[in-house]
């Protein structure tokens, strides 16, 4: 079977991650956290999000967090920008990619921000032409590719609109998201290998849940499929408000001691990254989801 050498790693933790958390999480913490991540080599690090504090109030401090972190060479800083407003937040705090999103289900898309996936995409136009001009990066996130919630099984030549959809707006890279991970890796093999020759194998990223604990396989399949690019959420932080239930994404931890035992180049460290797992459960107050990670530390203990 044949596997890529060489894996990108986007971490979502610090936005995805600890945005459903209720007790505010301060802003020196955040900062923390992000800064033990990049030092660990991490080459995207998913750092805020630019919405109304309304809706997701735990991202208010987003401007301060991208202030005070101390930026790594090498390292992409992504920004959550739902609209225009929020992406001149973003283009203010210095981000250097910017994040849209849509649904690959309608039902999803109707019952999450009351609209259409075609009128949910277009309200992003403005936000793709300002990014283009500014010279940032810009990415897209296909939510309930692999399942939803609320109509279930969400057929593949969906998410291959929604995809196209995203790419007529410019976008350079594509995450195929489980959102309520759902999926199993004959369909995210099916998946995959629908996407991947509309924008090319360099672009697609797999962004998996681990619900159902198949998030390990999924990106094995995906990773067959071609696919080089996976996001993951270090201690497993993180889960999904419309699915009850669903978990966080996979752990980093995980993810980087499969890959890293596969003989699978991702330029981590994995012991930098278990102490920035232990360092935010442990001011969560909860235990850590990565079984990596709670192993690794439990090694140390008993060395």
């Amino acid at each position: 079977m044949q596997y890529p050498k060489q894996v990108k790693i986007v971490e979502v933790g610090p936005r995805d991650g600890l945005q459903n958390e209720k007790e505010f999480v301060p802003t020196e913490v955040k900062v923390e956290l992000v800064n033990r991540l990049s030092q660990a080599g991490m080459v995207n690090v998913e750092a805020a999000s630019f919405v109304s504090p309304k809706w997701v109030p735990q991202m208010a401090d987003s401007a301060e967090v991208m202030a005070q972190i101390t930026r790594r060479l090498g390292t992409i800083y992504s920004a959550l920008t739902p609209n225009l407003k929020g992406f001149e937040a973003a283009l203010a705090a210095k981000a250097d990619e910017v994040v849209i999103f849509g649904a690959a289900s309608e039902a999803f898309s109707q019952k999450n921000i009351n609209c259409s996936i075609a009128e949910s995409i277009d309200r992003f136009i403005p936000v793709a032409e300002a990014a283009l001009a500014a010279g940032l990066r810009l990415r897209a996130s296909i939510s309930c590719a692999l399942g939803c919630p609320y109509q279930g099984e969400v057929p593949i030549s969906a998410v291959e609109d929604v995809v196209r959809r995203m790419q007529a707006l410019g976008v350079q890279e594509f995450d195929i998201a489980d959102t309520i991970g759902v999926g199993t890796p004959q369909r995210v093999y099916e998946v995959m290998s629908a996407v991947v020759p509309i924008v090319g194998v360099k672009h697609v990223a797999g962004h998996f849940h681990d619900t159902y604990g198949q998030a390990l396989p999924n990106i094995l399949a995906a990773m067959q499929a071609g696919v080089s690019i996976f996001h993951s959420s270090v201690a497993g932080l993180g889960g999904c408000p419309y699915a009850k239930g669903a978990t966080g994404n996979v752990a980093t931890e995980d993810v980087l001691y499969m890959l890293h035992g596969m003989g699978i180049e991702t330029g981590i460290d994995l012991e930098q990254v278990v102490d920035a797992g232990d360092f935010i459960s442990q001011f969560l107050k909860r235990d850590n989801s990565s079984r990596v990670g709670r192993a690794l530390l439990n090694k140390r203990t008993c060395a």
